[in-house]
């Protein structure tokens, strides 16, 4: 078995495609894990926002998760929507781009890019934030873990869409069955105490805040931060045909469950840091705990219990990158269809995953790790922008699409829409203008970025259909044979089967010594006429003129490159043909001991050869059966192409 195999599976048939979509259950762990892990760092987002109130702070958590839980149950009662009206996925960017406008869709397209590369970063360094409260050593690592935990989530999605539901699926259910667990102990120990539960392990101690309550900016700025505990919701409606039929009524009920998931961690969450006095701590500082590990220590205590339900949400926090990883590349093949993005974006790879997608998620999740040093309250600020940006699209291209289609229920799905739309929007500007100094700008300013990015692929896709197009039969004037040009070092193997390929193809072959004061350069002038021109006059073939030329600078490839121009403007109707013989290894790493010459000169006449110079690759395999001797005299190669002996 290949590394290759070992790794990534074995490649599947196109044919196996409908049996790797997924069921409800898989649909939570391979969509919804961004959406309840945000369950971990939402809060604490908040929190840490309000940590200059001391002991002050966990007075407004509540009423803040309470807003943030309102907003997201009016965007999923608008997503259910959405999944119906569009069950072929593209999620936001189909939407605006169907009801909006090109630009709109774009705009779209650009916020989800950026929520989902951005998601993938958060993921992984929250996840490895609770590691770091559970051992404390570790801190110094803390990029390489981000890192490490990055590249498994690479290689697990480019396994396939189903493997990585069937790895997610066990530290999904661990999560939300130690995370509820101690959420409901936490919650009855709290009412059976009158609201003030005795901690098996005391939290932080929350020092004395500045005086007085908390400003509107300040919950405000607090709000923004907590509204990261909604990315993710979207994930289910980009990618509804991962479900396997009933596509819509599976969709619509892992959404469903994810929901409702989410919002009971959310209060409860909220409450117990309330009654247990739990805020946060300073993060990338010594001493740094999550909000979760201490609301788990308080009460369950710090035994075999708390470790295991901190690798759960360890697990979910890393994994729920995961969202990205199932998302991004789906949009990314979108947007490929619609030529916004290179064409092979939207190919799959050989186990029906959009690998291409996957690999420049990790690459770009990966650089902003190491730009941030793995720290989650540094990536924080730039993350909610391009999610509520997709969701206000999303729901006024909903508004607009109802008005369209009409209906029994339009009105009223309309009205729903709408009210999704003012409160994401209204919400979107929250974000933006509390966050913005903090970093924000860069997501704000990255949407236009991208956006012009994407018009610059299509219009280079246009200009290239433009060009190429023709319409017509296929013209054919009695096209006389190519000029056919060999550069040549010397008349070794690789040499003459070059020499041969080019005979067999056109009786005018040039070839080429460029004179370069390089070692192991042969004599051909003085071999020519006893190796080359005599074989070939016997065999009835035109010789190959030979033309060698000086170097006075010691270059190869200009001069070889300006003689094939001068080729090509002295037969204007004629192609030039440019045979570049090669050495090819049958192993990579013997790639290192050879010239890259012949891989250079054929980019360079790609980009300047001029567009009637043609490259043929001739390459020579090492251990190459192929030999000198003469074609026997019924060898049906002896008239290729047309080509005549004389």
């Amino acid at each position: 078995m290949s590394l290759r195999t070992l790794l990534f599976g074995r490649a599947l048939r196109s044919e196996e495609q409908e049996e790797q979509k997924i069921g409800p259950l898989r649909g939570i762990a391979v969509l919804g894990l961004d959406a309840l892990a945000s369950a971990s760092y939402g809060p604490e987002a908040a929190l840490t926002i309000l940590l200059g109130l001391g002991a002050a702070s966990i007075r407004y958590v509540g009423p803040i998760i309470a807003v943030i839980v309102a907003v997201l149950l009016i965007v999923y009662l608008s997503y259910r929507q959405t999944i119906a009206a569009y069950p072929g996925g593209g999620g936001s960017y189909t939407v605006a781009r169907e009801n909006l406008g090109p630009f709109a869709g774009l705009v779209a397209a650009s916020a989800l890019a950026i929520d989902y590369v951005l998601n993938a970063a958060v993921a992984i360094s929250a996840g490895v934030g609770a590691i770091i409260s559970a051992l404390p050593a570790l801190q110094p690592y803390t990029l390489a873990l981000c890192l490490a935990i990055l590249a498994v989530m690479t290689v697990v999605n480019l396994r396939g869409v189903r493997e990585s539901g069937v790895v997610f699926m066990a530290p999904t259910a661990a999560f939300v069955g130690c995370l509820g667990l101690t959420l409901a102990v936490g919650v009855v120990r709290s009412v059976l105490s009158g609201g003030a539960p005795v901690p098996v392990v005391p939290p932080a101690p929350l020092v004395a805040g500045v005086a007085g309550g908390a400003s509107l900016w300040l919950l405000l700025h607090a709000f923004a931060n907590g509204c990261t505990a909604m990315t993710g919701v979207e994930a289910v409606s980009n990618g509804v045909p991962l479900f396997k039929e009933p596509t819509i009524r599976n969709a619509r009920l892992a959404l469903t469950l994810i929901i409702a998931i989410l919002t009971l961690l959310l209060g409860a969450i909220a409450y117990l840091s309330s009654v247990y006095h739990v805020g946060a701590t300073p993060p990338g500082r010594a001493g740094y705990q999550s909000v979760l590990s201490q609301v788990v220590a308080a009460v369950m205590g710090r035994g075999t219990f708390y470790y295991v339900t901190l690798a759960s949400i360890v697990a979910v926090l890393s994994f729920s990158a995961n969202t990205s990883f199932a998302g991004f590349p789906r949009l990314c093949r979108v947007l490929a269809l619609d030529e916004y993005l290179p064409a092979e974006l939207a190919h799959l790879g050989r186990r029906l995953v959009y690998s291409q997608g996957v690999l420049i998620l990790s690459f770009l999740s990966g650089l902003l790790l190491v730009i941030f040093g793995g720290v989650t309250d540094h990536l924080i600020p730039l993350f909610a922008v391009g999610a509520f940006l997709a969701f206000t699209m999303s729901q006024l291209g909903m508004v607009v699409h109802w008005g369209r289609v009409g209906g029994p229920h339009a009105f009223r799905s309309r009205l729903l829409n709408a009210t999704g739309a003012a409160a994401t929007g209204a919400t979107l500007v929250v974000v933006v203008v509390s966050k913005f100094m903090e970093g924000a700008w860069i997501t704000f300013l990255a949407v236009p970025v991208l956006v012009s990015l994407f018009h610059l692929v299509r219009r280079n896709y246009r200009r290239i259909e433009e060009e190429t197009e023709v319409s017509g039969p296929l013209q054919l004037d009695n096209p006389p044979p190519p000029v056919v040009v060999i550069p040549l070092k010397r008349l070794d193997r690789v040499a003459r089967k070059s020499i041969r390929l080019a005979i067999s193809i056109s009786p005018d072959v040039h070839v080429v010594q460029v004179r370069a004061d390089e070692p192991n350069m042969g004599d051909l002038p003085g071999e020519w006429r006893r190796i080359v021109e005599e074989p070939c006059s016997r065999a009835g073939y035109a010789p190959p003129r030979l033309v060698v030329l000086r170097s006075s600078y010691r270059q190869f490839i200009r001069p070889l490159t300006a003689y094939v121009r001068q080729v090509a403007r002295e037969n204007p109707h004629r192609y030039v043909a440019v045979v570049v013989p090669e050495v090819v290894e049958r192993r990579w790493y013997h790639l290192l001991l050879h010239s890259h010459r012949p891989a250079l000169l054929k980019a360079y006449l790609f980009l300047k050869g001029g567009p009637r110079v043609i490259v043929i690759n001739a390459p020579w395999y090492l251990r190459d059966t192929e030999d000198d001797r003469p074609a026997s005299p019924g060898d049906p190669g002896r008239r290729v192409a047309g080509i005549r002996p004389r």
